[in-house]
């Protein structure tokens, strides 16, 4: 299994090759990430060293209310530049002949945008944590897909992620039960014992959320819990490890039911061909000579004989 990357790699290597170019090109591209966010890159139509990023997400205004416009001020304050048009929420603009010198770590930065964005609710349910105030925190539900959602609740003494995922398919549904009833299980091993507390439960929604109203309660519904503890996110380093990780949980399952999905589809296709190589092993030779069959009573009985008797009626012309 594999790890999918924080950072949106088809951004990356578009920005890097933009700010690699001897020569500024014209520029119109329209790129899609995970979570149906859509990045623009452009280049103005006055002066071609000026390349325009803008961005797309259907939940920022969801995450503005949590602090992602500090986000973006503080990450990329000195790109940041009104948008042309109302379908995108924030742009980022780039002076090609004015590049720092690490131009790949720039695009590296770039490409990380949705997942800083969509850090910020994880950011304030952990400064919520440090604050040390009694009771829970406020409930922060970020809408990232249609009918799914990340929900995320700080309290004393842990910081509680709720994923809802949806599964359109019956298979999907199996396969993701398995996957994440695994989950469920795999922490009782000693060598993961510092790993977060994982719940999931299908249909009925978690305690923390069931007051909500609008929530989708039928088999094709998942929630998944995780309960994430100090030792998870009292480090900076740990914590950014964290939030990079956790918000990957859904393109994560989703691309590995997908595998299983592929790997089985695979195995049917080698089984079916096995088996037709033994019914073709198992037909009769006919360029063979049939030997004479003897039956109950007695008779002999040679199943080509009508046929060797017609073909030579039909030879010299009259009629069986």
């Amino acid at each position: 299994m594999i790890l999918l990357e924080p950072n949106s790699f088809v951004l990356e290597e578009t920005l890097l090759a933009r700010f690699t170019s001897e020569k500024p090109e014209v520029v119109d591209i329209t790129l899609v990430d995970f979570d149906n966010v859509i990045y623009h890159v452009q280049t103005s139509a006055e002066n071609r060293s000026l390349l325009t990023l803008s961005v797309e997400m259907k939940y920022y205004r969801q995450v503005v209310e949590y602090g992602a416009e500090d986000i973006l001020r503080r990450e990329y304050g000195d790109y940041l530049v009104p948008v042309s048009t109302s379908q995108y929420q924030f742009a980022l603009q780039f002076n090609l002949e004015q590049l720092p010198a690490d131009k790949a770590g720039l695009a590296k930065h770039v490409s990380m945008l949705k997942r800083n964005v969509l850090a910020s609710p994880f950011l304030r349910a952990f400064e919520y944590w440090e604050s040390q105030q009694e009771g829970a925190g406020p409930l922060m539900a970020t809408n990232y897909r249609d009918d799914e959602a990340i929900y995320v609740q700080a309290q004393q003494d842990r910081v509680t992620v709720i994923f809802s995922t949806l599964f359109k398919e019956e298979v999907d549904r199996v396969l993701g039960k398995v996957f994440l009833q695994e989950f469920v299980d795999a922490r009782r091993q000693a060598s993961i014992q510092n790993a977060p507390q994982v719940f999931y439960s299908s249909r009925e929604p978690p305690l923390e959320i069931r007051h909500l109203s609008g929530l989708k309660q039928d088999e094709s519904v998942g929630y998944v819990s995780f309960v994430l503890f100090p030792r998870h996110f009292a480090d900076a380093e740990v914590r950014e490890k964290t939030i990079s990780q956790i918000q990957l949980f859904r393109d994560y399952l989703h691309y590995h039911i997908k595998c299983a999905k592929a790997y089985m589809h695979s195995r049917m296709r080698t089984r079916v061909q096995d088996f037709l190589k033994v019914i073709n092993r198992a037909k009769p030779d006919r360029s063979v000579a049939v030997a004479d069959k003897k039956t109950a009573t007695g008779r002999y009985f040679r199943p080509n004989f009508r046929q060797s008797v017609a073909a030579s009626s039909q030879g010299e012309g009259g009629e069986w």
